[in-house]
């Protein structure tokens, strides 16, 4: 059949999927984190989309878009602790959530949907394609649970390492600014909406 044909292709993007996602374990640097993150979801896209199903395809374009929104307010935040702290490097950036707390909340907030938690839309896709990938071939959903136990464990080293800690600034930090929260909002709002209205994208 067509997807037997896709088998290596399909094999290969979940084994890069893993690979994407090891390096996020030792960046140092917040921004390579974020954009190896953003690959290493992808290969799950690439997998979905060869299974050429109904369930593969649309959890393929749920977790498109819900990756999207998430990935995109990452990179929003760490700009926002970038402007503050001029520097990317996340043992530098430590102790923000006793400076700016609400921008901690975000921080959370959009870890947690990077990580996939019930009921959001990143959660639909994922489970989608688990479902996918474990009907078509039972064993790829070891690769599949790899791929997740290594996004979780890289969010919360994000978190934490940015986060948590004692501060390194010296300097007077601005607080939050309207414009950041309205930013993250923008991001959010639409992702809890699909999230509790999946019919509107898949």
């Amino acid at each position: 059949t067509k997807t037997d044909m896709f088998l290596p292709l399909i094999v290969l993007s979940l084994w890069g999927a893993i690979l994407a996602s090891l390096p996020c374990l030792q960046q140092t640097d917040l921004k390579s984190l974020i954009a190896y993150s953003s690959i290493s979801h992808m290969g799950l896209v690439i997998a979905a989309i060869m299974i050429q199903t109904q369930w593969s395809l649309s959890g393929a374009m749920a977790l498109m878009i819900a990756h999207g929104f998430t990935s995109s307010a990452l990179f929003c935040l760490a700009n926002t602790t970038y402007e503050r702290t001029k520097t990317r490097i996340m043992i530098l950036t430590r102790g923000l959530h006793n400076i700016l707390p609400m921008a901690t909340t975000w921080w959370l907030l959009i870890n947690l949907m990077n990580i996939a938690i019930p009921p959001t839309m990143n959660f639909t896709g994922e489970l989608l394609i688990a479902s996918s990938l474990f009907n078509w071939c039972p064993t790829t959903i070891i690769i599949f649970g790899v791929s997740m136990l290594i996004t979780a464990s890289y969010s919360l080293h994000m978190f934490l390492s940015t986060q948590m800690g004692t501060s390194m600034l010296n300097s007077h930090t601005t607080p939050t600014h309207s414009r950041e929260h309205l930013l993250m909002a923008l991001h959010t709002a639409p992702l809890i909406l699909i999230s509790l209205k999946p019919e509107l994208v898949i």
